[in-house]
């Protein structure tokens, strides 16, 4: 597929990302600046990679005070490839150790990736997740947050989707032996579950690290359309139908104790 703008850039003088940030990026272009600022300041080596996933908007203008800089590479799809398959792209053009996966419309604190990077660095976790603060469509801060133990386990993970995309820092070489499938259900979900299957645990910092942006138009944001994706995770995952409604019926019970506990709780 075609690279435009930084796409083909080499790396500049002296930089060598230790993580790849990786934004599929469609419809966007009111929210990109933010979520490009935000991982633009963090203080660690890293690049960013925007995949443009055919997207109808002025993008390609609200990147242009980007394309000058080193870290940043511009990435046009030459089709369509939803989510997945743009984050799957970036997986296999990351130059750093880790990938980190940040939606368009979210930002992230200072200093997230390097908190993660220790926690990552010092223990056998193949993957870190933090918790987020919850903002308006508009993207205000609300003050309410959810968030994540210290240690995730499959068996938790199975009742409780509790690591968000956008808060994950992954090693590269996971990532890339692991790419994310079925874009017709929660896809993310469906890759932690094999995760952490496979290696039986991954690394959370409680901490609103995170700043997820509520909205109507994604996979959340349709309530009966994210349950019906949920269900669908399971039998991906490899589930029958009674285990996958088990699990399904312990998920909603959570999922719903998870934001009205998020009114009750303030933000760091």
């Amino acid at each position: 597929m075609a690279d435009h703008g930084s796409a083909g850039r080499e790396p500049g003088p002296g930089l060598n990302p230790l993580v790849s940030v990786i934004i599929p990026a469609y419809r966007c272009a009111a929210t990109i600046s933010r979520a490009l600022d935000s991982a633009l300041e963090q203080d660690v080596p890293l690049e960013i990679l925007v995949l443009n996933d055919q997207s109808p908007d002025a993008l390609d203008q609200a990147m242009e005070p980007y394309l000058g800089l080193p870290q940043v590479r511009y990435l046009k799809n030459e089709r369509n490839l939803g989510a997945s398959g743009s984050r799957n792209r970036g997986v296999r053009l990351a130059r750093g150790k880790y990938v980190a996966f940040l939606d368009a419309d979210d930002w992230w604190a200072p200093g997230k990736l390097k908190a993660q990077l220790a926690v990552m660095e010092e223990g056998s976790f193949i993957l870190c997740a933090t918790g987020r603060e919850l903002a308006t469509p508009e993207g205000r801060l609300t003050g309410r947050y959810i968030g994540v133990k210290e240690t995730i386990t499959y068996r938790s993970l199975l009742f409780h989707n509790c690591i968000n995309c956008s808060s994950v820092l992954l090693r590269t070489e996971t990532a890339r032996e692991n790419p994310m499938e079925h874009e017709d259900s929660h896809e993310d979900y469906i890759l932690w579950l094999n995760l952490l299957k496979k290696y039986r645990k991954a690394a959370g910092i409680n901490e609103p690290l995170l700043k997820y942006r509520l909205t109507s138009s994604g996979k959340s944001g349709n309530k009966l359309v994210s349950a019906r994706k949920t269900y669908q995770a399971y039998p991906y995952h490899g589930f029958g139908p009674l285990r996958a409604s088990l699990c399904f019926g312990a998920y909603a019970v959570n999922g719903v104790g998870k934001y009205l506990f998020s009114y009750f709780r303030r933000g760091k």
